[in-house]
């Protein structure tokens, strides 16, 4: 713990610990919580919430990753994912699925746009 005249330390152990209560990540019930699992608030922040549940339920109006939470919050991804276990446990956040990678179109249409190009 921090000394009494010291000042605290954004990034030290004792923020951490207090940030996640004191609890290691598990698996949630859900869907599982990945680095690029896109997270949606399905709540506003409550009086009480803590600063940084609150500012996860304010930034994920719109779909975030775990990666991009972790980035604005400036904590380790394993913290995030103590937060966000917390907050899906309330059903205040949503996990969705990270968008698919771009299918590619059938080799056979490519080569006949080719074909079609050249012959302009």
């Amino acid at each position: 713990m921090s000394e009494p005249g010291k000042p605290w330390d954004e990034g030290g152990p004792e923020r951490l610990y207090t940030v996640s209560r004191g609890r290691a990540p598990q698996e949630p019930r859900h869907r599982p919580v990945e680095l690029v699992s896109l997270i949606v608030a399905r709540a506003e922040p409550e009086p009480g919430t803590a600063p940084e549940a609150a500012a996860v339920l304010r930034m994920c109006q719109f779909p975030l990753s775990v990666a991009e939470i972790s980035a604005y919050l400036v904590l380790p991804v394993s913290t995030v994912t103590v937060l966000l276990a917390g907050l899906l446990r309330d059903d205040r956040v949503e996990v969705r699925a990270p968008v698919p990678a771009a299918v590619l179109p059938d080799p056979e249409l490519l080569q006949a746009v080719m074909h079609g190009l050249q012959n302009l």
